[in-house]
């Protein structure tokens, strides 16, 4: 409709209209934004929040279902066993700890045990950190009781679990490990900048199919960036069949132009299922972005060159997207990632970064 005006008025009007309506917006913004409450009135005039305010609300209704029905990871298993694992490498460690969440812990272990669907590793994971918890933890009636859970859950389901480990803790158990025991690097400051600034972003690839035993190699790696409370709230959904890559890229904005050469897509979509509060809602996007980060730099030295695109939060390319790929009500898009091999001949942005204090600033005074 509003295209449909644009061309049926005269151009001197449509300039004056668009003024009148910017002037509009900024003064609806100055009162707004004095107070929260404000604030709030803006959000009930203005959806631009809209979508997201739903999808939050739905995955903290998904999070506490996923407790009763568990399936292959569970958020509130992995947030507390990386609690208590922070708390076994703590210094000094104190005799008794964790006794605010040690029986939350113990009865969902309790039904993860049994699960059929959740992963042996994070079994294997949460198990190795309960049994060292309850070797060195202090006596008092609340923990004597959560052993007593922990120890029936154990005897119903004995199994080991025998999982390679990919960090150097003792015996290849899933728990904390002394920073020593880490394999040295050999790759130098010089090599590891060489390789950032091999990383750029591609936008021209050879049309030739990207094969996904390497994508997954990339992905496993990827894996191992930072997440709090390692709850990893994020997937990777990778496409590899042209046309639909294709379709994917155009429903962002920022790709036309290029779109039309992409021959593999990657989704990063954030789970909002692995938090119970709105004060964790952006965690998606710093997880999320991390992983991207590391997936990036993997794909690099596997020969895949990539191109991180900008996902805008709009209804419409939320719409769009979601008619092409299946997202649960609580996940949402983070960002989309070009992969492929480069056209030697394809041009690079030179994009000069920011130096020095204008991208450190010392605060120490």
């Amino acid at each position: 409709m509003r295209k449909f005006i644009k061309k049926i008025l005269p151009k001197p009007i449509v300039s004056v209209a668009k003024v009148l309506v910017t002037r509009t917006k900024l003064a609806f913004l100055t009162l707004t934004q004095k107070s929260r409450f404000l604030s709030s009135f803006y959000y009930l005039v203005s959806n631009g929040f809209s979508s997201e305010h739903q999808a939050v609300i739905k995955g903290r209704k998904a999070y506490y279902d996923s407790l009763k029905d568990i399936g292959e990871t569970c958020a509130l298993l992995r947030r507390n066993t990386h609690r208590l694992e922070k708390g076994l490498i703590m210094r000094p460690r104190r005799r008794v700890f964790a006794e605010g969440f040690i029986q939350e812990t113990v009865d969902c272990y309790k039904d993860a045990i049994k699960a059929s669907e959740l992963a042996q590793t994070e079994k294997k994971w949460a198990t190795d950190v309960l049994d060292e918890y309850f070797k060195i933890i202090g006596s008092t009636t609340l923990i004597e009781y959560a052993r007593k859970v922990y120890l029936e859950a154990r005897q119903q389901h004995p199994e080991s679990f025998e999982t390679a480990a990919e960090f150097p803790s003792e015996g290849a158990a899933y728990k904390p490990y002394l920073y020593e025991k880490l394999p040295s690097v050999d790759i130098s400051f010089d090599e590891l900048k060489q390789l950032f600034i091999r990383r750029r972003s591609v936008r021209w690839y050879q049309d030739k199919q990207v094969p996904l035993n390497l994508v997954q190699q990339a992905a496993n790696i990827a894996s191992f960036a930072p997440s709090a409370c390692n709850r990893q709230p994020y997937r990777f959904l990778f496409c590899n069949e042209k046309e639909k890559a294709i379709t994917i890229a155009k429903c962002a904005g920022g790709t036309k132009g290029f779109a039309d050469n992409l021959p593999a897509m990657i989704v990063i979509v954030g789970d909002l299922s692995a938090y119970p509060y709105e004060k964790d809602r952006h965690l998606i996007y710093i997880d999320g972005s991390l992983a991207a980060m590391q997936l990036m730099l993997a794909l690099e030295t596997l020969g895949l060159s990539t191109c991180s695109i900008n996902w805008p939060e709009v209804d419409a390319n939320e719409r769009k997207i979601r008619k092409v790929i299946n997202l649960k009500d609580y996940e949402r898009v983070i960002m989309l990632l070009a992969v492929g091999y480069a056209d030697p001949s394809g041009g690079i942005p030179y994009s000069q970064k920011k130096l020095n204090q204008l991208i450190l600033e010392d605060i120490s005074q």
